[in-house]
C-alpha cells in the first residue's frame, strides 16, 4: 500500500526570523530555524551560539547542543538560558534558544551555526549555516509603524467585508421578496382564470341541457 511504502511525515518546517527586541526582567526567545530540505535523507546536526555583547569586539561561545540538554558555555548566562529548539531527536531543525530574565547586558549580536551532517548510503555530506542576531532590550516593548499599519488595515478590511455582507444581504432579501411577489401574482391569475374557466364550463353544460 502507498502509505506503508511513503516515509513518515514531520511537520512543516519554516525558517521564520527571531524577534530582535527583548524586554527587561522578561523571557526571550532567540529563533534559529534551519529546514532539512531532503526529508527522507538521515541525518544528526549540532548547534553552536556564540554572543558578542554591545561592548565586545568579539564573539565568545554562548551554548552547544548535540543531545539533550546541552551545554551552557558562557558563566553571564548560567541558570538563565535553556534550549528551546527540536527535542527527542538529533535530526535537527529548530536551534532555538530561551533567555531567562532578561537584562540590559544581553544587548548585543548572537551568532547561530548549524552543522548538519546528512548520511547517504555510500557517504556523507557536511552542510553549515550561520545566522546572526542582534538583540536590543528595553523596558518595555514598542510597536513598530508596520504592525501599526498592519492593524489599521485588518480593521478596514473586517468594517468593509461586513459592510458588503450586508448589502448583499439587502439585495438577495429584495430579491427574494420580490420573487415571492410575483410567485402570489402568478398564482392568483391562475386561480382565476380556472374559476372563470369552470364557470364558463358550468354555463354551457346547463344551456346543453
Amino acid at each position: 500500500m502507498l502509505s506503508e511504502l511513503s516515509p513518515l511525515c514531520h511537520g512543516a518546517c519554516v525558517e521564520v526570523d527571531s524577534d530582535t527586541e527583548a524586554v527587561v526582567n522578561d523571557g526571550f526567545k532567540l529563533g534559529c530555524i534551519y529546514c532539512k530540505m531532503r526529508g527522507e535523507v538521515d541525518a544528526t546536526a549540532k548547534v553552536q551560539w556564540s554572543f558578542k555583547g554591545s561592548g565586545d569586539s568579539n564573539f565568545s561561545d554562548l551554548y552547544i547542543y548535540k543531545d539533550e540538554p546541552g551545554e551552557i558555555i558562557d558563566p553571564r548566562f548560567y541558570k538563565r538560558l535553556d534550549w528551546n529548539g527540536s527535542k527527542h531527536t538529533r535530526d535537527l531543525q529548530d536551534g532555538s534558544i530561551y533567555i531567562l530574565n532578561v537584562t540590559y547586558n544581553d544587548t548585543g549580536t548572537y551568532k547561530c551555526k548549524f552543522s548538519r551532517t546528512l548520511r547517504y548510503s555510500n557517504y556523507a555530506y557536511e552542510k553549515t549555516k550561520e545566522k546572526n542576531i542582534t538583540i536590543n532590550v528595553v523596558a518595555r516593548l514598542t510597536r513598530g509603524m508596520a504592525s501599526i499599519l498592519s492593524e489599521v488595515m485588518m480593521y478596514v478590511s473586517i468594517i468593509g467585508l461586513q459592510f458588503w455582507l450586508l448589502v448583499e444581504m439587502i439585495y438577495c432579501y429584495r430579491k427574494i421578496s420580490a420573487a415571492g411577489e410575483e410567485a402570489l401574482r402568478e398564482s392568483a391569475e391562475e386561480y382565476l382564470a380556472i374559476a372563470s374557466e369552470s364557470k364558463d364550463n358550468c354555463a354551457g353544460a346547463q344551456v346543453a341541457e
